[in-house]
């Protein structure tokens, strides 16, 4: 629950937001020109899981059995509420140290605020919602920076540690994989429902619930040998971070939409035509890796398939005989969606094919 003063309640955090949390990346093809030339001529042997294979965060090798992760994560709000801008900010951003099967160790704080134009009691909420979150995950925060910015952006940094047996990659999957999601999809679209003042109380409830509900089952998935590939599905879409596992992994997918766990509100506000722009960023940069059976409602899937989330789920690419294991595992952490959304196969011209 928000403990947001009364003069912070004022702020609409939205309206200072040019794109709404993981909708702030930077488009999938500028990001891959910016970053074209980054690894070229880097040799670090204990460096285990680097730039070069798109993952969620580095990983470093520090003994024979252990390794240390680090991500960082940040972006401008979401939702309007500072304290729910804090707790959203940190689950995402801890969400890349349990997709890579780890546990995290504590959290550095990324803070950029507007002095002149945002009062100050609004950003100690967006801190105190911070470290609520990094409380539920048993860390803390224990440093980090600020600046005086034209918007308000927040994040983290996030270090973790992993048993080097238990690291997950989003490039290891194996044909025949059995794809899972944990959470729902369309997250993108109720943030632009509540920008545009459309959306309904109990709605809002629904998505600041999910935005800020940890991925903390990622690390006892790491546990289970039968796990090839992980990621956390983020402001790419579903669609992107698919194409990311795939690619790495020198695979392709097929994917049953009807068996996507998606928001129901989505669909209202779909008809309301609450799209972020990300999607159609997201949707140019990957249309031509996507082929559609019959059968499939395209026009939907057009809004849900690249609709950017934060803090989403968890994809999992795991072995059949697995599979009962990790489900079994998921329903033990409360989650809800354990049903099957497809499975990974040999890579072909379209490298995604989604079917009714």
């Amino acid at each position: 629950m928000s403990t947001t003063t009364d003069q912070s309640t004022k702020i609409a955090l939205t309206q200072y937001s040019k794109g709404a949390g993981c909708g702030c990346k930077i488009a999938p093809a500028i990001l891959s020109e910016i970053l074209a030339q980054h690894s070229v001529g880097i040799s670090t042997p204990k460096l285990l899981v680097g730039n070069d294979t798109k993952d969620d965060a580095a990983v470093y090798q520090i003994d024979e059995t252990n390794a240390f992760i680090s991500t960082t994560d940040f972006f401008l709000p979401i939702v309007d509420d500072p304290f729910q801008f804090g707790q959203i900010a940190a689950a995402n951003a801890i969400s890349d140290v349990y997709a890579m099967g780890g546990n995290p160790l504590f959290a550095l704080a990324v803070l950029g605020w507007p002095i002149d134009t945002i009062p100050v009691s609004a950003a100690q909420e967006v801190m105190a919602g911070a470290r609520s979150v990094c409380a539920e995950a048993g860390i803390v925060m224990a440093g980090g920076h600020s600046i005086d910015s034209k918007d308000p952006i927040f994040g983290l940094v996030v270090n973790g540690m992993v048993a080097i047996e238990n690291l997950k990659r989003n490039n290891s999957a194996v044909q025949g994989d059995i794809l899972l999601l944990t959470k729902p999809l369309g997250v993108g679209i109720l943030a632009t429902a509540q920008k545009k003042g459309l959306i309904e109380t109990a709605d809002l409830e629904l998505l600041v619930k999910q935005l800020t509900t940890l991925n903390k089952v990622g690390a006892a998935l790491g546990k289970i040998k039968g796990v090839h590939a992980m990621t956390d599905v983020t402001g790419f879409g579903i669609l992107g971070h698919l194409l990311e596992m795939m690619e790495g992994s020198g695979l392709g997918a097929t994917i049953q939409y009807n068996q996507l766990p998606i928001l129901d509100a989505a669909r209202k506000y779909i008809a309301q035509k609450a799209i972020p722009d990300a999607t159609y960023r997201n949707w140019n940069a990957y249309n031509k890796e996507v082929a559609f059976g019959t059968g499939v409602n395209v026009m939907e899937a057009f809004q849900i398939l690249p609709d950017p989330q934060t803090n989403g789920g968890l994809l999992i690419a795991v072995a059949p005989d697995a599979l009962s294991d990790v489900q079994a595992i998921l329903k033990s952490a409360g989650i809800e969606n354990i049903d099957p959304i497809g499975v990974c196969n040999e890579a072909t011209e379209k490298r995604i094919q989604v079917n009714a």
